[in-house]
């Protein structure tokens, strides 16, 4: 199993910005994707953001196109997810999740191809 670790949450105001960090620890992981999904109180889990390993290819929820930027470092298991623009509406759980080459081929943007997850970061926006 691999340790996933975010971190970055906090309270903003809404227009403000703030960037979630994850890494997926074990040294050997062989990535496919890595991604963001987050989860409001009373809501279902939903998709944020993702990030396939082969060709940098990026994905995103409609609701944060424009204002969320997934990216990640080329030497280890590490992705970013830097939020502008931020609304009351992004208050949420945020969980990272890493997926492994045996999920190649299935879509990011959902939850099934995902391993391993993280314990969330709390992101809270302020109106």
């Amino acid at each position: 199993q691999v340790q996933v670790v975010e971190s970055g949450g906090g309270l903003v105001q809404a227009g403000g910005s703030l960037r979630l960090s994850c890494v997926a620890s074990r040294r050997t992981f062989s990535s496919y994707g890595m991604g963001w999904f987050r989860q409001a109180p009373g809501q279902v889990r939903e998709f944020v953001a993702a990030i396939r390993w082969s060709g940098n290819r990026m994905y995103y929820s409609p609701s944060v196109k424009g204002r969320f930027t997934i990216s990640r470092t080329t030497a280890e298991n590490l992705v970013y997810l830097q939020m502008n623009s931020l609304k009351p509406d992004d208050t949420a759980v945020y969980y990272c999740a890493a997926s492994s080459l045996a999920a190649l081929g299935k879509p990011l943007w959902d939850a099934g191809p995902y391993e391993s997850w993280g314990q969330g970061t709390q992101v809270t926006v302020s109106s």
